[in-house]
């Protein structure tokens, strides 16, 4: 199995990756985003479960772990992130691949799906809500990420340990690329990703935490709205699914690459 970390450089924007790449492999590739203030640390209990079957990449969106944090707030968008992602599967090489992530990263899964449908063989969505079809309740959610945001910048990267215990300060390098990044990858404008739900036509697989209270009620959504979909709940896990119950998680996620190979 090949592996490699590297770096891509995108309209002067450097982006973190790493890839693991089976010997020989037909599959699809894999790519997954993390979620907001994570970094490709979180896949590392997936490398070896994912990467003997598909090439696997993984990476730190900018503003996150080892990416560069670029000063301009509007380098900071969904928009930004997805032509990220697909740079980096020009990069190595890939037309389409199956595309995911977690949280915020499934989001942005979904986003790309949007913007590059023909690019997208798979889905795979971890922990993640589709955005608000109402005004009321997105702008509560951008108060929050704005909120958000200014905290890191006035309390720094140990701030994280408060907002979960599962994320780690050491990984980033940069605190006011995390407050950018809320700021312009938090926050949403529009109702795009939810109403593009029913025209979704890959299969999608939807990963949820019994425990993870915030997410249930949004995957069971994406599910009922995307037609060929599978819902999975992990008993005993919380928002950080994929590290509290691994063995379930990868056995449930590499069944669905499987099926779809």
């Amino acid at each position: 199995m090949g592996y490699s970390t590297n770096h891509i450089d995108r309209n002067g924007i450097d982006l973190y990756y790493e890839a693991t790449r089976p010997e020989s492999s037909s599959r699809p590739p894999i790519l997954l985003n993390h979620g907001f203030a994570g970094t490709s640390r979180v896949w590392q209990p997936q490398v070896d479960a994912f990467s003997t079957r598909n090439e696997f990449i993984r990476w730190d969106m900018r503003g996150h772990g080892r990416s560069a944090s670029p000063t301009d707030e509007a380098a900071y968008s969904v928009d930004e992130t997805v032509e990220d992602m697909a740079a980096l599967l020009d990069h190595r090489g890939h037309d389409r691949a199956i595309i995911g992530g977690h949280s915020l990263g499934g989001y942005m899964a979904l986003a790309f799906h949007l913007k590059y449908p023909d690019r997208v063989s798979a889905l795979f969505v971890v922990a993640t809500g589709p955005g608000y079809k109402s005004d009321a309740p997105r702008d509560e959610w951008n108060v929050m990420a704005r909120s958000l945001g200014r905290r890191l910048e006035e309390n720094g990267l140990e701030e994280l340990r408060k907002l979960d215990r599962d994320m780690d300060p050491s990984d980033h390098d940069c605190v006011e690329g995390l407050g950018r990044a809320a700021r312009g990858m938090l926050v949403q404008q529009d109702r795009q990703i939810i109403d593009s739900l029913p025209g979704i036509s890959v299969p999608t697989l939807v990963v949820v935490g019994e425990k993870d209270r915030g997410y249930l009620a949004a995957s069971q959504y994406m599910v009922e709205k995307i037609p060929n979909s599978r819902l999975v709940t992990i008993p005993n896990a919380g928002h950080a699914v994929n590290l509290h119950q691994t063995e379930q998680f990868n056995l449930a996620a590499t069944e669905y690459f499987d099926e779809i190979a």
